[in-house]
């Protein structure tokens, strides 16, 4: 495991923590739509509130596996295409409601690092 891999995997696992734990029911600049939480950005994209929670519940044990990672090699290829797969659909929700790019920065982010992780992964 290369430090880069290591830097990625810390910044994706915090960063989905901080946004499902932390930042839950907090507006910020990169919610989908108007929305000023998490449930209200399912609602802008039109998914049903369960699968807010079923996404939730994926990226933070996908966040806490990729920490893990770090100390137990070779498991972070795992929570990394999962969040690959639901970052490609948080980009989709993005184009879907119309969203400026600058709302899309954040899951391409998420999404470049984890294609990174595998890319390592597989060398």
């Amino acid at each position: 495991m290369t430090l880069i891999t290591q830097i990625a995997q810390l910044i994706v696992g915090l960063g989905l923590l901080n946004v499902w734990l932390i930042r839950f029911n907090k507006a910020t600049d990169y919610r989908g739509g108007t929305a000023q939480s998490m449930k209200e950005e399912f609602a802008a994209y039109g998914l049903p509130e369960w699968f807010c929670y079923v996404v939730g519940g994926l990226k933070v044990l996908s966040g806490m596996a990729l920490l893990a990672g770090l100390v137990v090699p070779g498991i972070a290829v795992y929570p990394a295409g999962i969040v690959a797969v639901l970052m490609i659909g948080a980009l989709a929700m993005h184009v879907k409601v119309h969203d400026p790019i600058k709302k899309s920065l954040p899951a391409a982010c998420m999404l470049a690092l984890c294609a990174l992780i595998l890319y390592q992964s597989s060398i």
